[in-house]
């Protein structure tokens, strides 16, 4: 008869199984299971952090950037030291071409402060234009088509990988061109507008991950229409 004393504790089923299941899971169902891989608290972090090391080196995806959004605001320990040490500016590598500093547009998308990372990256786009656009806090449609596209994915890459592929530049082109290039039918999709009614800024804007697809980032929309279509017209997107 065995010596209980000394045999390791009994760890759930459940648990037991998670990392195998979430490992040959498709992308939908990763995602539904991470409350229940959370909810099993430190063994459920330890699975999620050995997850995350296995994709680091590989393109960023919807599924990577929800379980690095979960053991960010997990709380736990754990999570925050592995981070710290694995990933202290995250996932998504802040590479520009005019030497601009995304790392705190990086950590507003992590917290899911939107509403700042929205106005921060108005600021990021007008310091990426040029000193008149910083003067002026808004760039001009021609300015857009002079954005270099290292910094615009830049910028689209975070959005996408801290909102599981909800929210960004690309996300709202598509839709753009999914609707024929109709930008009264966009403006309704992205809730940006009801009837004819334009959504007032900031109060009736969402700023969490209950906005519709494509709600964020503001794109400047309260410029009009040029700026939007230069934008969502940039060489950065075509594929």
């Amino acid at each position: 008869m065995p010596d209980l004393s000394t045999s390791p504790p009994s760890v759930p089923l459940d648990v037991i199984e998670l990392p195998e299941k979430f490992t040959t899971s498709n992308p939908k169902n990763q995602l539904q299971m991470l409350p229940q891989i959370l909810a099993a608290g430190l063994p459920g972090i330890e699975i999620l952090i050995e997850w995350l090391q296995e994709q680091l080196g590989t393109k960023p995806t919807t599924v990577t950037g929800a379980v690095y959004q979960a053991l960010y605001q997990s709380g736990i320990p754990a999570a925050k030291e592995y981070l710290d040490r694995e990933l202290p500016s995250g996932m998504i590598p802040l590479e520009s071409s005019r030497g601009i500093d995304y790392s705190t547009l990086q950590k507003l998308l992590a917290q899911q402060k939107f509403e700042a990372a929205d106005k921060l990256t108005t600021e990021k786009l007008c310091e990426i234009a040029g000193a008149d656009a910083v003067k002026r806090k808004w760039i001009y449609f021609t300015e857009v088509e002079q954005l270099p596209t290292i910094d615009l994915h830049t910028i689209d890459a975070l959005w996408l990988f801290h909102s599981e592929g909800k929210f960004g530049f690309s996300v709202q082109r598509d839709m753009w061109v999914g609707m024929g290039k109709s930008w009264d039918k966009l403006w309704v999709k992205l809730g940006w507008k009801n009837g004819n009614n334009w959504t007032r800024y900031p109060g009736s804007f969402t700023w969490d991950l209950t906005a519709p697809k494509g709600h964020l980032p503001l794109s400047n929309q309260l410029r009009g229409v040029r700026v939007m279509s230069s934008l969502l017209s940039h060489p950065a997107w075509e594929k």
